[in-house]
């Protein structure tokens, strides 16, 4: 189940300016994303002045979605759908547990998703490997009723 916060009414709060540009830019993103799948977009929160307290307060905004994902590069990985189909926070961090970038991803799924074809490629080989080689020898076996 989606879920979104509603907004605080407090106009005031700190950084609600810079939250409300951010939440405004990922309404004109994901409006063309429904109209084309191809037109994803990302915001760099590491690239904008936020502080905790705006960070908390955006992805309070955000809510959480159905879908959650953990890779391991170089450290973890982490991939969340927000309450809003179509808009991803991703944060990737050190293999020391800093945030090395954190974007929100405006997308059907993330690329950083989908398996590179190289690797499917490399897949499909390694398995029909070892399906070759675990493949029983043909035997024939007589009906003993005949």
């Amino acid at each position: 189940m989606n879920t979104a916060t509603t907004p605080d009414p407090d106009g005031d709060a700190p950084g609600r300016g810079l939250v409300e540009a951010v939440l405004r830019e990922l309404a004109e993103h994901l409006a063309r994303l429904a109209q084309d799948a191809r037109a994803t977009a990302a915001i760099d929160l590491r690239s904008l002045p936020l502080a905790d307290a705006d960070r908390a307060a955006l992805r309070a905004r955000l809510g959480s979605g159905e879908v959650r994902a953990t890779l391991a590069l170089v450290g973890p990985s982490h991939v969340e759908e927000t309450g809003y189909a179509g808009v991803w926070w991703v944060r990737h961090d050190g293999a020391g547990g800093d945030v090395l970038a954190e974007h929100l991803v405006v997308a059907r799924v993330p690329e950083l998703l989908l398996a590179h074809p190289d690797d499917v490629a490399d897949a499909a080989r390694r398995l029909g490997t070892e399906l070759a080689a675990a493949a029983p020898s043909a035997v024939i076996v007589e009906d003993a009723d005949a």
